[in-house]
């Protein structure tokens, strides 16, 4: 039997644990617990999710901040429900709720910012500069960009999708799931050449 205690030890990766994905501002004003349904399930993606995808992050540019994590599927539908920034509970896009979906069907994701590129953004980066970066050096399956501190939700699939979107100007798709980059790869490297060598942090 889990305690929600136990459950927010538990490590999912060299630098997160499950505390860091339980706590919404949604769930604590209105009152609704953050728990998962089957925490087994959680642990599971949310663990891919980190190893894969935002340990390198931080590892890269240094602290990575989540802005949304995990979501029980009923703080989920009541989220959604009241127009509260979260898509319906069977979206297949929906990637909060890490313990759903069984073998290829699993997701998991987050809503992140990254302080560096935040910085970045301020002196008049292009959001594509990390969006092409993410996708030449990340397993991910879908990214979304937004405007506010340049958060993007990032996401864990079995087979990724490699999908890009943003709701920054330019607005729109930039990558098809399944279709090549529209960038030659040359381009997309002189555009982060300046960005922190991969896995750049020396911990002891």
């Amino acid at each position: 039997m889990w305690s929600l205690e136990t459950l927010g030890r538990v490590r999912l990766s060299r630098h997160f644990f499950m505390r860091d994905f339980l706590y919404s501002e949604i769930g604590n004003f209105h009152e609704i617990q953050n728990i998962p349904d089957n925490p087994d399930l959680a642990i599971q993606t949310g663990r891919a999710l980190c190893s894969t995808l935002l340990d390198p992050l931080e590892e890269t540019f240094g602290r990575v901040g989540v802005r949304s994590g995990y979501r029980s599927p009923s703080l989920n539908r009541f989220g959604n429900e009241n127009r509260l920034n979260c898509a319906r509970n069977d979206n297949p896009l929906e990637c909060h709720i890490w313990d759903r979906g069984e073998g290829d069907e699993r997701i998991a994701g987050a809503s992140v910012v990254i302080p560096w590129f935040a910085d970045q953004y301020e002196t008049g980066r292009d959001w594509r500069d990390l969006a092409w970066w993410m996708h030449d050096h990340l397993d991910y399956s879908e990214i979304w960009f937004f405007p506010k501190l340049r958060a993007f939700n990032l996401v864990w699939r079995p087979i990724p999708l490699r999908r890009i979107d943003s709701y920054i100007v330019p607005r729109g798709t930039l990558l098809r799931a399944g279709a090549k980059p529209t960038e030659k790869l040359s381009t997309r490297k002189a555009r982060y050449a300046d960005f922190p060598k991969f896995r750049g942090i020396d911990y002891p």
